[in-house]
């Protein structure tokens, strides 16, 4: 981690920008200094070019603490990481990625979460049993942001985490973890398993196995 967390968020954003997770100005990473407030994608941006101007210092509360560029607009999606942060208070960085096969995984079940498979790379994810039963929430996808945000917020109010994931069905997945880095890894091994779970489902087997 650098000194200037920007530094972080621009290197993860190139990385999952190559990988086709942020295509074009998709998606929006932030990270939290220890004062609560955070730094986040301001809006339209292009990810694989971001400089340390395209970001905005947000407060706790939601309001901007620092903006580079004055006509700069925070990511329409501030209200998820607001979400998050609010949620799970020792989360330092939030990661939210557009990719195909996140967008596909949600389309394979009607359900409000969804089951992964019990291989190895949950252990990426803090998940150390054996034949572990592991799903992550999905939530319905809203032209109203904060209509999202609520329903994480009411969700996790009274559900625990069993994994640092959330998937919004025809959108993307949501990370978050105790520092950029974590939430670097998370993204990866989560897109890793959702890669899996695709291929799995086109050779018919039973993951439940």
């Amino acid at each position: 981690m650098s000194g200037d967390l920007r530094s972080d968020l621009i290197a993860a954003a190139k990385h999952f920008y190559d990988r086709g997770w942020m295509a074009g100005t998709a998606g929006n990473l932030s990270a939290r200094l220890p004062d609560g407030s955070f730094w986040i994608t301001a809006s339209g941006r292009q990810k694989g070019q971001l400089t340390a101007s395209d970001f905005i210092r947000m407060s706790s509360s939601g309001a901007i603490v620092e903006q580079p560029v004055p006509e700069a607009r925070p990511s329409a999606e501030t209200s998820i990481h607001l979400a998050v942060y609010n949620c799970f208070p020792d989360a330092k960085a939030c990661y939210h990625v557009h990719s195909i096969e996140a967008n596909l995984v949600s389309r394979l079940t009607a359900a409000d979460a969804v089951p992964l498979p019990a291989i190895e790379m949950l252990k990426g994810l803090g998940v150390w049993e054996e034949n572990p039963q592991v799903a992550i929430p999905l939530f319905a996808n809203y032209l109203e942001v904060p209509k999202i945000a609520k329903e994480i917020s009411e969700y996790f109010a009274v559900s625990s985490a069993s994994v640092p994931v959330l998937l919004i069905r025809d959108h993307g997945i949501t990370v978050w973890g105790d520092s950029p880095a974590a939430a670097y890894n998370y993204v990866e091994i989560v897109e890793y398993i959702f890669r899996y779970t695709l291929a799995a489902s086109q050779l018919n087997l039973d993951l439940k196995c």
